[in-house]
């Protein structure tokens, strides 16, 4: 789904793919009758396999309505390898996708595989949803989603980042490495630089950050929140997150986490703080306003489309990613796909996880990367998408530097009506850092109490 309408959407997802195994043909030797006849063996195995699946279909549930002709492509190419047809639904623009399909389920017409976004949308179908744990692609990621007893229920299909994007050109023009920006400190005394040279650089403000309630709670209360969760921590560790299940938080690292979001107060654009919208914070930051924006990895979607005049206009400057280091030797940006596909149980199953497992190889990754621009969530794929943060996020992938987005499995309701107007009313100063620190404390044991 398109960015700018995660505000409706995100409320739903509790609200964005690289191994060659795969192809679409075998590797033909050619020295020796042997080698001749164990092709033609092969390639016989084939076309009996695609014989045998003629007339099969699938349906899909898509919940990325902008990827919708390129999804029908990859069904194309998996009907012409395998004779099985993939029916692609796709759904968004304020659709209640989760409503639709408990309409779905009543009326006896689900489909094969269908989106979820998160621990709420997958509860909504314990019990009908095929465990996945020994599909061989799951080997090959650590983004597949996990049920309570630790069964993989959901294929990860592209890779989001979060992280502090930046401007690459502005920083360099600046002296500025951003490999320096390690913790706190570093951190400040770069903001305190840039804003020094603001009309040298051409800069509005240093940070892109709009902390606006009613719209953006899921930037602040979701993304921005999730840092403080894991930031810094191994995919596998939920200390922080299972403190929120007991209504707690660890008082020390929010604090130094609250430091941070301070100072993106102090150095954002006044005019957006707290009144601005999506579409304008991307804008400026495409335009080359901002150094950083807080905002993760779809971003380069929109500037490279909606904003394409805008960025070109500012030169196309290279962009990257660094991580939220509010405590010294954070490394880590927080990646994860922003919703799964899962496999209803029913007759069909088999042929849909021969599907996914299409879709995780080389054929299906091509597809995927370069023409829906997807970021691979499966490390033996080496395509890169033609993306401004794609590089970046698959640098960190490989380096073994992401930590997971437990923020998804936080209690519904908790940003949206909550944490959003906590951040807005720090941001627009009815809050000191302090009180700051104290109310999310209070908010999150009143969340968590029942």
């Amino acid at each position: 789904m398109k960015k700018r309408n995660l505000a409706l959407m995100t409320a739903a997802l509790v609200l964005a793919l690289t191994a060659c195994g795969g192809g679409s043909s075998s590797e033909t030797k050619v020295s020796g009758e042997t080698d001749k006849a164990e092709t033609t063996k092969a390639d016989e195995g084939k076309s009996e396999e695609k014989k045998s699946s003629a007339g099969k279909e699938l349906r899909l549930v898509n919940g990325k309505i902008e990827v919708d002709a390129q999804l029908k492509e990859l069904a194309a190419a998996y009907e012409k390898e395998t004779g099985v047809k993939v029916n692609i639904e796709s759904m968004g623009g304020g659709i209640d996708i989760q409503g639709t399909l408990k309409g779905y389920f009543q009326a006896d017409n689900m489909p094969d595989i269908f989106v979820n976004g998160g621990d709420t949308d997958f509860k909504n179908w314990e019990g009908h949803l095929v465990d996945m744990s020994n599909e061989k692609w799951v080997s090959d990621t650590e983004a597949a989603y996990k049920d309570k007893d630790g069964k993989v229920v959901g294929f990860p299909y592209t890779t989001e980042a979060i992280g502090l994007a930046y401007n690459a050109d502005v920083l360099e023009k600046a002296g500025i490495d951003p490999k320096s920006i390690t913790g706190p400190d570093s951190m400040k005394k770069a903001f305190e630089t840039l804003d020094s040279k603001k009309d040298e650089l051409g800069l509005t403000a240093v940070v892109g950050y709009v902390a606006e309630a009613t719209n953006l709670y899921w930037s602040t209360g979701n993304h921005l929140f999730g840092v403080y969760e894991d930031g810094g921590l191994k995919r596998d560790d939920t200390k922080y997150f299972d403190l929120l299940e007991q209504g707690k938080i660890d008082k020390d690292r929010f604090s130094k986490y609250a430091d941070m979001v301070e100072l993106f107060n102090k150095y954002a654009d006044p005019a957006l703080l707290v009144s601005g919208t999506y579409d304008q914070q991307i804008q400026n930051f495409s335009a080359g306003k901002y150094a950083f924006v807080t905002q993760g990895s779809w971003i380069g979607a929109t500037m490279t489309n909606d904003d394409k005049e805008q960025y070109e206009a500012a030169g196309k400057f290279k962009v990257g990613m660094i991580p939220y280091a509010f405590e010294e030797g954070i490394d880590t940006i927080q990646t994860n796909s922003p919703s799964w596909w899962a496999v209803f149980d029913n007759d069909n199953k088999e042929e849909a996880l021969k599907f996914l497992q299409w879709v995780s190889e080389d054929e299906g990754q091509k597809i995927l990367v370069e023409k829906a621009g997807f970021v691979s969530p499966f490390k033996s794929i080496s395509y890169v998408a033609d993306d401004p943060f794609a590089q970046t996020i698959t640098d960190y992938t490989k380096a073994g530097k992401t930590s997971a987005w437990h923020w998804l499995g936080n209690k519904e309701g908790l940003a949206q009506n909550a944490l959003g107007v906590v951040y807005q009313d720090f941001a627009s100063g009815n809050l000191d850092k302090a009180k700051f620190v104290d109310t999310v404390e209070k908010v999150v044991a009143q969340y968590y109490a029942g």
